[in-house]
């Protein structure tokens, strides 16, 4: 009797089976090292920008080298050599451990230490040994595509002064982070905004306003919720939006080219969305809360009014105000996991903060945790709702082009 369709595909299915679930199962070894490798890269003390830098040349290293292991999605500007059979497991660790100590040498103990606690595990062979090479080979092709991409260039900050005038002496954060060369976008100044508001306007007054009354440090009108969101996301290094991307990473069902791939979309679009706020933020100078408060009686508005010793809730970060940092790459990360889910449900969201003393937050909607985003940042007192608005409008445009890079949302 002649075999049905139906029959022939079940000798071919056990094997794809087991070959799929071998996939899943290895899945959270990115979710792993992308804890362990945001767990160094803070420890490094090099700062938030540098440290979305690193992270972004580690995760698109770590998809180089899965992605020459499995051949499922295309490669991007690198030369590896396909690998298949190669460990997974050895690969994933040989790119973070290359890229890492690369960038973040001071950390090259706890880097070798987590490496070889991984690789001790795994079972000696060619696809041990295959899976090292391939790596070690993702890891340098990235770096080299890396190397001239501005950030180690100087800064030449020159000061606003008259001749023998003194002003604060603290030198401003990044300046020279504008002139970077992006991941996705065409140039730095891509998705600029327009100016902020004019301060004769409603909008400035009503910014103004809501910041005054809310981010102040001492404020009553601010809720004991709000106050603990203002704390939560006083945080600034990544690994605190990585545990919004982790908890779709760890959806049942998910293979380990599919969180390297995610993981290098959401690091590449961080990494482009500080890029494009610092053009936007140097390019206009935009006063913070403090400064404007203090000096309300010369903004030309009369709805707003000075208040001499008007102090934030947190310290303000030493950049100028507009657009909002925190809020582009809160955008910038929901948008890309809204594009991976696609029709699937959203999971639910949870991260932790180290400024909060490692509370943890969670959210049901990507929108909800974008929006608290903003919210925050207010009751901090250190941006403008529009600020807010217009930097989380930046960061879904540039999620946009990772989404499309990657083929996000396609199995």
């Amino acid at each position: 009797m002649r075999k049905s369709k139906f029959s022939s595909w079940l000798t071919i299915l056990p094997g794809m089976f087991v070959m799929l679930c071998s996939l899943q199962a290895i899945a959270d070894v990115i979710t792993d090292w992308n804890q362990r490798a945001g767990d160094i890269v803070v420890n490094a003390n090099i700062g938030p920008l540098p440290a979305d830098r690193v992270l972004a040349i580690v995760q698109a290293s770590v998809y180089e080298a899965v992605n020459a292991i499995t051949q499922r999605y295309p490669v991007h500007n690198v030369k590896v050599e396909t690998a298949p059979g190669a460990s997974i497991q050895a690969a994933v660790a040989a790119a973070n451990r290359a890229a890492l100590t690369e960038l973040v040498p001071a950390q090259g103990t706890e880097i070798e230490k987590a490496y070889q606690t991984v690789l001790t595990a795994i079972e000696n062979g060619t696809a041990k040994e295959a899976g090292i090479r391939v790596g070690e080979m993702a890891a340098r092709a990235v770096l080299q595509l890396r190397q001239d991409d501005g950030a180690s260039g100087g800064e030449s900050y020159r000061p606003f002064t008259q001749a023998g005038q003194y002003v604060p002496t603290v030198i401003p954060e990044a300046p020279q982070w504008r002139y970077r060369k992006p991941w996705l976008m065409t140039s730095p100044e891509q998705f600029r905004p327009g100016p902020p508001p004019d301060l004769s306007s409603d909008l400035w007054a009503r910014d103004f306003n809501e910041v005054k009354t809310l981010g102040r440090k001492n404020s009553q009108q601010r809720t004991s919720e709000q106050t603990e969101i203002a704390r939560f996301w006083e945080e600034v290094m990544p690994p605190i939006y990585h545990g919004v991307v982790r908890s779709v990473a760890n959806m049942p069902g998910r293979e380990v080219t599919q969180n390297a791939r995610l993981f290098a979309a959401v690091t590449q679009a961080s990494d482009d969305a500080l890029i494009a706020v610092f053009d936007a933020k140097y390019h206009y100078g935009f006063w913070r809360p403090v400064t404007a408060i203090r000096n309300a009686d010369i903004d030309g508005n009369d709805a707003t009014e000075r208040d001499a010793s008007w102090i934030p809730f947190i310290d303000t970060p030493m950049h100028p105000e507009y657009p909002c940092a925190h809020c582009i790459i809160s955008a910038a990360v929901g948008t890309v996991l809204q594009a991976e889910l696609g029709q699937t449900s959203t999971p639910l969201l949870t991260t932790s903060s180290r400024a909060a003393g490692g509370v943890t937050r969670n959210w049901n909607k990507l929108d909800d945790f974008m929006q608290e985003v903003v919210s925050a940042r207010i009751y901090d007192g250190v941006h403008y709702r529009n600020s807010g608005q217009v930097g989380s409008e930046m960061g879904r445009k540039i999620a946009q082009l990772a989404a499309r890079k990657y083929q996000l949302g396609k199995p």
